[in-house]
């Protein structure tokens, strides 16, 4: 479709943040209406340059927003990432390339600020490998049957001396970021969480009308140190038989050890009348149902990508990661955007990795979309080249890229931003 010519992309203004922000309701099927306290709060984060908009006349149609994160890599390096957000074209301006000229200002912005990769959860699959994004890491929701695991019955605490603590909503924002960076630099494909995070989670920011104040838990190690929270609502359901029948919806727990993970689910299954407890988005390897003693009692009900990386430098990315075989691979990296891309040998053992670009022959070749889904070491590019998303040059180097690339555990991002 031709370009209408009274179309403008680029950075909003300040003053033009409002009309924005409509835009963005009216983009994600909200109320277009904002009121001034979502405003006011908003507004807040507004930084110069980070917002993208594209106008037909005075009216904003289409929106974009990224915002500076930090990725933990494989090994536990943070990398400067273009995290991407607010993406929205409406409804009578589909089809016109508006998100296309968008991503491109972005991405390229991105690129020249140094920043290693661009991230996003995408809320429509199809739409972002088109930019070289790919799916890095996948997330997964169960629900528990508490009755089953018997813990409504039997549970008074954790076994090992720790304690279980419900905390007020200020004490979450003094002792969860700390607890957060440590959980993150052992979690590849968590992100960095600023204080704004910790506001909204916790009340201090409100921007919905409908957020209501959960329930803030800790755990706590015999010696005191806080090695997990969480934050949970319960419904109130009598259910036809004029018996307490609720559920627990847990919004975020972050656990730094498997025994803080382990004391909360089963403080979740042990409290009074809750016969439900849904995780919310957890890792897809996650150990909730072992932690359990009937591991059955805890059914899947969701499974699906959910972290999008775009490579920015191809060098960078791979070098910032570790890796626990030795070895070395040539990749040959297509990238139509042209910000990355080339031919890379990677050399790559525990004790440290170099990646040089190479006139050496490939024996990989993929684009960067396919490079981003194995970054993180959740994909196999043994599947990837069963599905001619990779190509072997050399028989057997998709198995030589799983023996580097992949991971004992799978990577999981935390947060929906």
């Amino acid at each position: 479709m031709s370009r209408p010519a009274n179309i403008d992309v680029r950075p909003i203004t300040e003053a033009e943040f409002p009309d924005w922000l409509r835009a963005v309701n009216t983009g994600f099927l909200r109320e277009p209406v904002v009121g001034e306290a979502e405003l006011a709060a908003r507004r807040t984060q507004f930084e110069a340059g980070r917002y993208l908009a594209a106008f037909d006349g005075d009216r904003c149609v289409a929106t974009f927003r990224s915002f500076a994160q930090e990725v933990t890599a494989v090994g536990g390096a943070p990398v400067a990432a273009d995290a991407v957000t607010g993406v929205t074209v409406t409804a009578t301006h589909r089809r016109r390339g508006l998100l296309t000229r968008m991503m491109n200002q972005d991405l390229a912005a991105a690129k020249e600020r140094g920043d290693v990769v661009a991230t996003l959860i995408a809320a429509e699959y199809p739409i972002y490998g088109r930019y070289g994004f790919g799916p890095a890491a996948s997330t997964a929701e169960w629900v528990v049957d508490v009755p089953r695991t018997g813990l409504d019955r039997r549970w008074s605490g954790p076994a090992d001396g720790g304690r279980i603590d419900l905390l007020e909503p200020e004490e979450v924002r003094k002792i969860g970021p700390e607890l957060h960076e440590r959980v993150r630099r052992g979690l590849p494909g968590a992100v960095s969480r600023d204080d704004w995070w910790w506001q909204l989670r916790t009340g201090a920011v409100r921007v919905e009308p409908k957020w209501t104040v959960p329930f803030f838990v800790a755990y706590r190690a015999p010696d005191g140190t806080v090695e997990g929270l969480a934050a949970y609502e319960v419904d109130d359901n009598w259910g036809d038989a004029k018996q307490p029948l609720d559920t627990a919806t847990v919004r975020w727990l972050s656990a730094a050890t498997p025994a803080a993970e382990r004391a909360l689910w089963h403080y979740l299954c042990s409290i009074d009348w809750v016969t439900q407890v849904k995780s919310g988005p957890r890792a897809p390897d996650d150990l909730l149902p072992l932690l359990l003693p009937d591991p059955r009692a805890a059914r899947i009900t969701t499974q699906s990508d959910w972290f999008w990386v775009r490579i920015l430098d191809v060098v960078r990315a791979l070098e910032a990661r570790t890796y626990e075989g030795t070895g070395s691979l040539v990749l040959e990296v297509a990238d139509r955007a042209g910000l990355t891309g080339g031919r890379y040998r990677l050399e790559a053992s525990p004790q440290g990795s170099s990646c040089v670009p190479t006139t050496e022959s490939a024996e990989l070749s993929l684009d960067v979309a396919e490079l981003a889904t194995l970054w993180l070491g959740d994909e196999s590019a043994v599947r990837l080249a069963a599905l001619g998303r990779v190509r072997e040059e050399r028989a057997g180097a998709g198995r030589s890229a799983d023996a580097l690339l992949r991971t004992s555990r799978r990577p999981w991002c935390p947060d929906m931003f």
